[in-house]
């Protein structure tokens, strides 16, 4: 009995650490709409951020396959230290880890095969 009481509070402790409910793709629906949020208010001026469109600049890829060009954990350690990824002229910024996560859980949530026309 005792034991059954010490696994159920267990169990109770790690759901409320989840912090929301997993998406279809396994990904966290907070997190992957904060970073929703941090692409378009980030990025949006320059990248198409969403599902469909192509971006505001030529040049710069759209999110949805961005993850075909850039390995997602060297793209991550980039944004965390604030190394210039991307195009030539991307602005130079630094995100904090858990922007990070959400940003990269947001691009994980919206990748489509490249050969979609853009």
């Amino acid at each position: 009995m005792h034991m059954r009481i010490v696994a159920g509070a267990l169990l109770l402790v790690l759901a409320a650490g989840c912090g929301g409910v997993p998406t279809s793709a396994g990904l966290n629906a907070d997190v992957v709409r904060d970073g929703r949020e941090i692409a378009e208010t980030q990025c949006g001026t320059c990248h198409a951020t969403g599902e469909t469109g192509a971006s505001p600049r030529a040049d710069a890829p759209v999110f949805r396959h961005v993850l075909a060009r850039y390995n997602a954990q060297p793209l991550s350690e980039a944004l965390i230290t604030g190394i210039k990824v991307g195009h030539p002229d991307m602005p130079l910024f630094e995100m904090n880890p858990k922007g990070v996560d959400s940003l990269v859980a947001y691009l994980k949530s919206i990748q489509t095969p490249e050969t979609e026309a853009p």
